[in-house]
């Protein structure tokens, strides 16, 4: 009997390679900021040799057909520059950022519904016009706007327009190691600036500017949190769930409960994604499946099944994950019905395409990646995990289909997920098993609840019953959450170890799977490179030394490092607040693989603020700073924290120091005046508000 014949995945998806050529341009633009004029000529150059082949003979043609095809991918690689450069809107004319100076004014439209913060009042907002001197400029561009809060909320509205006469602070990175990269962020929403404002900041103008769509968008998802929020009692915890379930919206999200749904690696089940419309997909392909008049057409159903779908994605309030969703799933609908044997790597790789054409940008979203990746390995893995077992009866067949399942999406997103969160959710598979059926129960409750809402004894017991299956799956996922070895936290990784992952998965899957000797070889060569790479990285750990500076605004946070143990200098209230030390000092940590807090390092000695660590001498002054005048002393480092009543000319007279270091627990305006005496006594300086984090190696 002879083997089956295994066709490469690039032969039956050609739009595979289609795609690789346009992501790869896309990467380049970024990183390389390659010239329009550059990418114009090349584009053109490359355009006229593949025309040039439509001349040629049959056999020219034939021995040619490699130039061919390397023509067309090195035009698709142009392509997707071309692409993410005019993204750029730092490229267009009439950018804002091209003419605005600090004594302009700014009008501004609000984009969205004021969201609430701890300390203000958040919204997006786009600049129409810049004013100076009476004279008004039609520019465009995104900003960012914070809102003070003071006494009276800003009764501003969605399509609003204000004048703004603050000066704009353009976005940057805290400068953390390891820290979320959120200039990047902010560029690839297209947004380079910020403010707050104070009620004498801004003045609200005459006049509304309304997409009907986006103001219909808007009073959708009001009425659907309204209605949420009129018949969900049972808690705060599960009205949040019920509203990042349903729509999305995370504002009333407890932060402790979000961080227990993604140590037990169910967090997907509150976030708006692919999971929500796969499961209404499925039921709908099942659904109209059955129905007589339906299922002999396959154009109906795919009329009906997309019209759910695209009905679903606006209720949800058609934020950019349940689009992004929605066109993956529309390219799977109309492949599957309308394409004999149709690859479903190629509905993905066409849906892809459309996307990044779209928004190349999509590239760098985390959700792009995991929800591509999940689809990819169920498609992939799923079926050979179920045929590893027979099972006989029907109900426990259904689980380990559903086990099944899980684990192929686990597969190829794991690597991912290490790298941007740093832990692995040891039982995922257990509480995924609980939760996702549940979580169904409790969406389609929800569905039917905003639905039903306006009778309201269908509103009243449904909500009960939402609200009791929500605070069920609650209990659930935090007792998950509290045993010992729920969560494997703190997974040091970077680019490299998670290319090797890949590469490590992708060659053991094709030697099971495929029988491949060879697959299995490659496999234990990325093993081994892995495993070189961690140990080098361990090694240099072990014999670290540096200081850390952290970027914390109004804190001070000072991190001694020896080996795998660091010293931690500052405000106690970081030790306390969960969520301040995991966002500003936990991903360093991981990154440079601290593992154990001390309270004295063998290489650090300290008195009265003074430190020698190393062979660097190190001054902390804060408002309780003492030292004898007259008397000089050497030091490498001196770091000004908690707005000392210090000048820096008094300075000098005591110390002989190489660089002052101004940490984020001072005042802007103090920090300020201290730059102007630095550079007036030519002194070295860093300024952590403003320059990020101060990282230095003994």
């Amino acid at each position: 009997m002879s083997k089956p014949l295994n066709i490469p995945i690039w032969k039956t998806a050609p739009i595979i390679r289609l795609l690789i050529p346009f992501i790869i341009g896309i990467l380049l633009q970024w990183y390389l900021q390659v010239p329009l004029l550059l990418i114009i000529i090349f584009t053109a150059v490359f355009s006229i040799a593949f025309f040039i082949f439509s001349f040629l003979s049959l056999a020219q043609k034939f021995k040619l057909q490699f130039l061919q095809g390397l023509l067309l991918q090195l035009l698709l690689l142009n392509v997707g520059m071309l692409v993410t450069w005019n993204k750029d809107i730092r490229h267009q004319h009439n950018w804002y950022g091209n003419f605005y100076k600090e004594s302009d004014f700014l009008i501004a439209t609000i984009n969205e519904p004021l969201v609430e913060k701890t300390k203000s009042y958040k919204a997006d907002a786009t600049v129409k016009q810049l004013i100076r001197n009476d004279t008004a400029i039609a520019v465009e561009g995104k900003l960012l706007l914070y809102f003070s809060k003071d006494s009276t909320i800003p009764e501003l509205v969605y399509g609003d327009n204000i004048l703004i006469s603050k000066k704009l602070v353009a976005i940057k990175n805290s400068g953390n190691p390891g820290a979320f990269n959120y200039q990047r962020y902010a560029a690839f929403q297209q947004t380079f600036h910020n403010v707050y404002l104070k009620p004498g900041d801004w003045v609200k103008l005459e006049g509304k500017n309304v997409h009907p769509f986006k103001a219909f968008l808007f009073s959708a998802r009001e009425n659907i949190l309204g209605a949420l929020q009129t018949n969900i009692t049972a808690g705060k915890d599960e009205l949040g769930i019920a509203e990042a379930l349903l729509i999305g919206y995370t504002n009333d999200l407890d932060k402790d409960l979000v961080q227990a749904y993604s140590n037990t690696g169910v967090v997907h089940i509150i976030a708006i994604s692919g999971m929500h419309l796969g499961l209404i997909y499925g039921i709908l392909l099942w659904l109209f499946a059955r129905i007589p008049l339906v299922k002999r057409s396959k154009a109906t159903q795919a009329i009906l099944i997309l019209g759910c779908l695209w009905l679903f994605s606006l209720l949800t309030g058609g934020s950019a994950s349940v689009i992004r969703s929605a066109v993956m799933f529309t390219f799977i609908t109309l492949g599957s019905m309308f394409f004999k044997q149709a690859s479903i790597y190629s509905s993905l790789a066409a849906s892809a395409f459309v996307m990044l054409l779209i928004n190349p940008y999509y590239l760098w979203d985390v959700g792009f990646q995991l929800s591509y990746l999940a689809v990819v390995g169920i498609v992939a893995f799923q079926k050979p995990i179920y045929n590893c077992f027979y099972i006989k009866n029907k109900y426990a067949d259904m689980l380990w289909k559903a086990a099944a399942l899980t684990t192929a999406a686990q597969i190829l997103t794991f690597p991912v997920c290490i790298y941007y969160f740093h832990q692995f959710p040891v039982l995922f598979l257990f509480t995924n098993l609980i939760a996702v059926p549940l979580s169904t129960v409790v969406l389609y409750a929800a569905i039917f609840l905003v639905a039903c809402s306006w009778i309201p004894v269908v509103g009243l017991y449904t909500g009960k019953l939402t609200g009791w299956l929500l605070t069920l799956m609650n209990k659930i996922i935090l007792w998950v959450n509290e045993l010992p070895f729920a969560v494997w936290d703190k997974i040091p990784s970077n680019i490299f170890t998670t290319w090797l992952l890949y590469a490590m998965v992708i060659c053991f899957a094709g030697w099971l799977m495929n029988k491949n000797k060879s697959m299995m070889q490659w496999g234990l060569a990325f093993c081994a490179g892995f495993v070189l790479l961690h140990t080098s990285i361990a090694w240099q750990v072990k014999s670290q030394q540096k200081f850390i500076v952290y970027n914390v605004p109004q804190y001070q946070a000072i991190d001694f490092i020896e080996g795998n143990n660091y010293r931690f200098v500052g405000d106690s209230i970081l030790l306390i607040d969960g969520l301040l030390q995991n966002f500003h000092l936990k991903p360093g940590r991981i990154a440079l693989q601290l593992n154990k807090k001390v309270e004295s390092l063998s290489a650090c000695f300290d008195k009265n603020g003074f430190y020698q660590f190393g062979n660097k001498k190190i001054a902390v002054l804060d408002e309780t700073a003492h030292f004898e005048s007259g008397k000089t002393v050497n030091v490498d480092y001196i770091i000004l924290s908690k707005n000392p009543q210090l000048d820096i000319a008094q300075l000098t007279k005591t110390f002989n120091c190489n660089k002052f270091i101004f940490d984020a627990s001072n005042s802007l305006w103090k920090i300020e005046k201290w730059k102007q005496d630095c550079d007036k006594l030519n002194l070295p300086y860093h300024s952590v508000p403003e320059q990020g984090a101060f990282v230095t190696d003994l």
